[in-house]
């Protein structure tokens, strides 16, 4: 499916209750005369996305019936070439809407997702189960070994032919019909699983009155405290939030025992509060239905269907990594909560020491085990330097350069736009930065596609997004960002240039559409370069004083971050485990209890009390409102290639190596036109190892 530059004017139709259908002018179905063809969210409003919506389906639907309807025999070309390339104005369409409702949604966007998700759905569902269309599909598959394909060409076939198999066309009757109504269903409640939770993370205010709350808080986030508190109502104090930029630094720096476990117990809780936004019922529908499907298209599980087109291929191969991994990290972090447990006793608290209390503690330990503490190093990593880091490491790793662009419209005034240029100045794409947390953002931090890689008819420059919820500045201090925060930005920009870098032919094979286990390496891997002393050398300076961070600093700051490796791989695995757990169920079970399925889950992996996973099921949107469903220990296999990666630029000496720079762009440029391990052994001339990664962790 295949996003232009540049499309002709169209008239979208509109009508309404009280009058007859009129042509209307939509901007985001006309020609886009943009700089480079961005799209023109100046013009765009929020009521133009529906009917833009209902004009593209309509627009595609004529382009599929043309199709099924050519006479002539099937071709690569007339079928397979004529679906990839339909659909133009819709995926043009989508791409944009749900970019705009993930970063600055509002309710008119809302209540469009609610008819836009499950219609789109739908639509798609009656192409991909069009059995006149598949057969088309099938008879050029039937002979594709004789029709002098390219490999790129063999690959858009059997992707193809492959997903219509794996949609149900070859369903009949009632379990056809059957399928497009839980599709459209499952896309119903993950659409309300998403609201719910933005609901509930929205609602929540800490409000403190005392200053001695807040213990040692940075300036910066103490005065975003006071804004926050200000613009919820209070003449003074302080408020916090479930966002990550609110809520971590308040549970690392408050000595208040009772407000840390308030916050964090708001934040553990969301999705689970047994009110009007609560999930519980949400995700075991949805669960329930992944079953039936699975089921009806021939698995035993959600897992084993999700997972045979991936590079793991199987649940139990899911299940062996991890297993590898779990029982070391397990124990270092018992170790750690012994560590903290022990700090808290010294200090006279009696108690429990509870999960609420770790991170307080962590900020103890490193201050007294490495004489660290973490606000010192913010000042040397604000946010436009971080993001002049990742610009700088491009040119050193790639030559690329970055040329602000002020003239393009965007859908909100805090984002950044960048030309990106090639060595030699000639265009590669365009990037968009949306930095900061704000009420109309969902959490997290993502990367989209506004406009992806391809060249059917000319070569078409991709234009992508990486979006963030940093801390805004306040009037008197700008963003600074903590190390794990700085770290996000050279991960989502590792995203980035896996779309910027796209050299491939077809649009669905281009730039980010690779499996879900391989889609998060090339952005794990730029976190290695962030902190060696090279690249913190050329961005992490004070923003007052432009000194450079100290290298006694780094030190310190990289033994400490060392310190808590073990919490860190947990709360992830935990989270992946929880994954596989609700999707290797193997029948439908609407009496299943949710609270307590995800304890005995949490219990059969002797997960301690003092950590719970980094999403409990309530607000696993990852799995239950995005595309990470069997998918979420993909950061783990990922990390297993990172670690490899990053391993052999350190062994040549050159952590910016030209040579293997070249080969690893290369891996990237070809997107998903082959598969993932093929392009890793290209690469590397071989199959991954984990022991960099274990070595990496300290596991060994």
């Amino acid at each position: 499916m295949l996003l232009l530059a540049s499309c002709k004017k169209e008239k979208t139709t509109t009508t309404t209750e009280n009058s007859k259908t009129t042509m209307t002018e939509n901007p985001l179905l006309a020609e886009w005369d943009t700089p480079f063809g961005v799209p023109p969210f100046d013009k765009i409003k929020n009521e133009d996305y529906v009917p833009a919506f209902k004009e593209a389906v309509a627009m595609h639907n004529k382009e599929i019936e043309t199709i099924v309807n050519n006479e002539a025999p099937p071709t690569f070309k007339n079928t397979v070439e004529a679906i990839e390339t339909s659909g133009k104005m819709l995926n043009r369409f989508a791409n944009v809407f749900y970019a705009v409702n993930a970063a600055n949604t509002n309710d008119v966007l809302k209540e469009a997702n609610k008819v836009i998700s499950p219609e789109l759905t739908s639509h798609f569902d009656e192409i991909q189960l069009n059995t006149k269309l598949f057969n088309r599909i099938k008879a050029v598959y039937e002979k594709r070994e004789t029709l002098g394909l390219s490999a790129e060409e063999m690959r858009l076939l059997t992707e193809m032919y492959k997903k219509y198999i794996r949609a149900g066309v070859n369903l009949e009757g009632k379990n056809k019909e059957k399928l497009k109504a839980i599709n459209k269903r499952i896309s119903e409640l993950s659409t309300k699983f998403g609201d719910n939770l933005l609901a509930e993370t929205n609602a929540f205010e800490l409000y403190v009155t005392d200053k001695k709350d807040l213990g040692n808080l940075s300036e910066s986030l103490v005065a975003a405290a006071a804004e926050e508190a200000k613009k919820r109502g209070h003449d003074s104090g302080w408020s916090f939030t479930l966002q990550r930029p609110s809520i971590n630094p308040f549970l690392q720096s408050s000595p208040n025992r009772e407000l840390r476990e308030k916050i964090f117990q708001g934040y553990a809780l969301r999705g689970d509060n047994n009110n009007e936004n609560d999930n519980k019922a949400v995700l075991l529908e949805m669960a329930n239905l992944r079953v039936q499907k699975a089921k009806l298209l021939g698995f035993a599980t959600h897992a084993d269907y999700v997972l045979s087109d991936a590079m793991a291929e199987k649940p139990e191969a899911v299940y062996e990594l991890m297993d590898k991994l779990w029982p070391a990290a397990l124990k270092m972090a018992k170790n750690e909560r012994d560590a903290l447990a022990s700090a808290m006793k010294k200090e006279g608290v009696e108690g429990q020491f509870k999960a609420s209390d770790w991170r307080y503690y962590v900020e103890k330990i490193r201050a007294k085990r490495y004489n660290f503490d973490e606000d010192k190093t913010k000042p040397y990593f604000e946010f436009t330097a971080v993001r002049q880091g990742v610009f700088m490491l491009a040119n050193k790793l790639f030559g690329l350069t970055f040329k602000e662009l002020t003239n393009v419209p965007k859908w909100h005034k805090d984002q950044q736009v960048f030309e990106v240029l090639e060595a030699d100045g000639k265009h590669l794409g365009v990037i968009y930065m949306d930095f900061f947390a704000r009420e109309s953002k969902r959490g997290g931090a993502w990367m989209n596609e506004l406009r992806p890689q391809s060249n059917v008819t000319g070569f078409v420059t991709p234009v992508v997004t990486n979006n963030f919820n940093f801390p805004a500045p306040t009037k008197d201090t700008p963003s600074l960002l903590s190390f794990s925060q700085a770290q996000t930005l050279f991960h989502e920009f590792g995203h980035a240039l896996h779309g910027l870098f796209s050299n491939v032919k077809y649009a669905s094979l281009s730039g980010t559409n690779v499996p879900r286990d391989f889609v998060e390496f090339p952005s794990q891997v730029m976190e290695n370069w962030m902190s060696e002393p090279e690249v913190l050398a050329l961005y992490a300076k004070h923003y007052k004083t432009g000194e450079v961070i100290p290298t006694a600093m780094v030190e310190k700051m990289n033994e400490a971050n060392g310190f808590n490796e073990g919490f860190r791989t947990v709360e992830y695995m935990a989270a992946a485990y929880l994954d596989m757990n609700w999707h290797t169920l193997t029948k439908p079970d609407e009496h299943i209890d949710v609270r307590k399925f995800e304890k005995e889950a949490m219990q059969k992996i002797h997960l301690i009390d003092e950590i719970i996973p980094r999403y409990r099921s309530t607000y696993f949107a990852h799995i239950f409102s995005g595309g990470y469903s069997s998918g979420y220990y993909s950061y783990l296999w990922s990390e297993v290639l990172d670690a490899d990666t990053f391993n052999e630029f350190k062994k040549t000496g050159n952590i910016f190596d030209p040579t293997l720079a070249k080969k690893y762009r290369r891996m990237l440029s070809q997107g998903g036109s082959k598969k993932g391990m093929e392009l890793y052994k290209e690469f590397l001339g071989r199959a991954p190892k984990i022991e960099p990664l274990l070595k990496k962790k300290g596991f060994e």
